[in-house]
């Protein structure tokens, strides 16, 4: 009777250790996260990375993100993290400029692109561009 016991209990450390040390799937990279919603036709910033965050949204270029007819609130507060051009038209790209009226280009997107950005800047304006984004 002893040894029916030493074996069960032997059998039930093993069936034990058999599903503690069955593998676990791993997170996704942050990479293949899902971005923030961002329409057809749009660019779209984030004060997040991967698209998180708050977002605001234009289909249309805007001198003044602060007084423009779409105002993005936390433009003057916030540093931009991401962007996502999902633009439609003819454009080549996106440009974005920390200042209003287009003044000190920090970076273009192209159309259909998506990305990380330095996130150490504000930004106040942007407009749709022909010719190299680069």
């Amino acid at each position: 009777m002893r040894k029916t016991r030493t074996m069960l209990a032997g059998l039930g450390t093993a069936a034990l250790l058999a599903t503690v040390s069955v593998p676990v799937a791993s997170a996704a990279p942050a990479d293949a996260q899902e971005w923030g919603a961002c329409a057809s036709g749009n660019v779209c910033f984030y004060t997040g990375t991967y698209g998180t965050g708050s977002k605001c949204s234009w289909s249309v270029a805007d001198a003044d993100w602060t007084q423009g007819s779409i105002r993005c609130s936390w433009s003057q507060t916030h540093n931009v993290k991401s962007v996502w051009n999902r633009g439609t038209s003819s454009a080549s790209g996106v440009a974005y400029y920390q200042w209003a009226n287009y003044n000190t280009r920090k970076g273009c997107t192209p159309q259909g692109a998506r990305g990380n950005l330095a996130g150490t800047y504000k930004l106040k304006s942007h407009q749709w561009i022909s010719g190299s984004c680069g």
